[in-house]
């Protein structure tokens, strides 16, 4: 049951991610022609509003098709109506024409030319694979020539479209962390706060607060706690740990510099309850932290040193199960970690990731011209490499702690 709510956690911030694209896709004006939960094929569709909507069988992940990512190209033709020319040689006259007329940058003239080509294809004799690949060409020129495509946008669009799926994650882990600061702020707690990585909080202490129990006993920034009362503790323990102790003194050991050290027994006091103002305030600056810490996660992955920090859908499924056997605010608070996670991978600089399209976005803004096609092409086949490299490096990760 808890590897289940922990794949439905996950779709559900991929809902979030997608939901984010496609609301701010319909409020500047760029209509999407899809939106979907999974990738194709698709275990069930419908179509409202001119919006198909659909879950695919592909749980990895979710889309939303923005009409036109790309400005219209001669050579996305060879790649729709090869195989149809060869079949029916009828359609290599059409076909030519479109094939100018998006060379000259004559889109006006070339929806009208789109139109002949469809209806040279009606009446062709194609084999169902040429008909289909040359129908599915159509609709993608058909939506790259739309008014409403995403290149023909101004900038700021774009990168608002293409900014609110990784700021929605952002958002949802933001009111997680608030949520979850209202609900426990009146907790016993000791005065420090612990580090997280991509995917759960650490035993590793991030930072000690002024004026608490851990600061009078010494405790320090690096610490990692290792038993309460003589009791050995995982990370997921420490937090319950300390709020179970109403109040009676806790004497915390910990690893510093190599060694063991058993700090003095301090008694974990309860703090006012946070309101909504505090609250949030204290999830923003704990969003900052953890960003901080991913940030340089990543920057240690570029030294060689970080590879061992990295975690696949796997592993993520499997820290959110075990958090939520620790219970519900456990669960939240890796719910809005991965929310975090997702947002801040997103927004790297690499294509197809978001944040590649808002760096193209930005440049062509800059230059006043659109980049050339085929720099998209070569940028993105080298994203995508490093993209699945590191899958299969957090893959290799998570087999390991499993077999382990």
């Amino acid at each position: 049951m808890s590897v289940l709510v922990s794949i439905l956690g996950l779709g559900f911030l991929i809902l979030i991610h997608e939901a984010g694209h496609f609301f701010v896709a319909r409020a500047v004006g760029m209509n999407p022609r899809k939106f979907y939960l999974g990738f194709p094929p698709a275990l069930v569709k419908t179509k409202r509003g001119g919006i198909e909507y659909g879950v695919g069988a592909i749980p990895l992940g979710g889309y939303v098709k923005i009409p036109g990512m790309h400005r219209p190209a001669a050579g996305d033709l060879d790649l729709h109506f090869g195989r149809g020319i060869e079949e029916d040689a009828t359609l290599r006259r059409p076909i030519d024409e479109l094939r100018r007329l998006l060379a000259e940058g004559d889109y006006a003239g070339a929806r009208q030319a789109l139109d002949r080509v469809r209806e040279t294809l009606d009446e062709s004799r194609l084999s169902p694979v040429a008909f289909k690949s040359a129908e599915r060409g159509l609709n993608e020129i058909d939506d790259a020539l739309a008014p409403d495509a995403y290149w023909r946008a101004k900038t700021w669009k774009r990168v608002a479209v293409i900014f609110a799926g990784p700021g929605a994650n952002l958002l949802l882990a933001v009111v997680l962390f608030a949520a979850l600061f209202m609900a426990v702020s009146g907790d016993y707690r000791f005065g420090f706060a612990l580090r997280a990585n991509d995917t759960a909080v650490t035993a590793t202490v991030d930072e000690v607060l002024a004026g608490t129990p851990a600061e009078s006993v010494g405790m320090r920034a690096g610490d990692r706690i290792v038993a309460i009362n003589g009791r050995p503790v995982s990370p997921d323990d420490v937090a319950p740990t300390i709020r179970a102790s109403g109040g009676r003194p806790l004497r915390l050991t910990v690893e510093r510099d190599g060694r063991t050290v058993d700090l003095p027994p301090a008694a974990a006091e309860k703090p006012q309850r946070y309101g909504a103002g505090k609250s949030t305030w204290e999830a923003v600056r704990v969003t900052g932290i953890v960003t901080k810490q991913i940030g340089a996660s990543i920057g240690r992955l570029v030294t060689g040193d970080g590879r061992d920090e990295i975690s696949s859908p796997v592993g993520i499924v499997q820290g959110s199960s075990q958090a939520v056997e620790q219970g519900t605010d456990a669960y939240l608070w890796v719910l809005g970690l991965i929310s975090l996670s997702l947002a801040l991978l997103n927004l790297l600089p690499l294509l197809p990731l978001d944040g590649g399209h808002i760096a193209f976005s930005l440049v062509e803004g800059i230059r006043g011209k659109a980049v050339a096609r085929e720099v998209y092409e070569r940028v993105s086949v080298v994203g995508i490499a490093i993209v699945l490299l590191l899958f299969f490096i957090g893959l290799s990760n998570d087999i390991g702690r499993l077999g382990s």
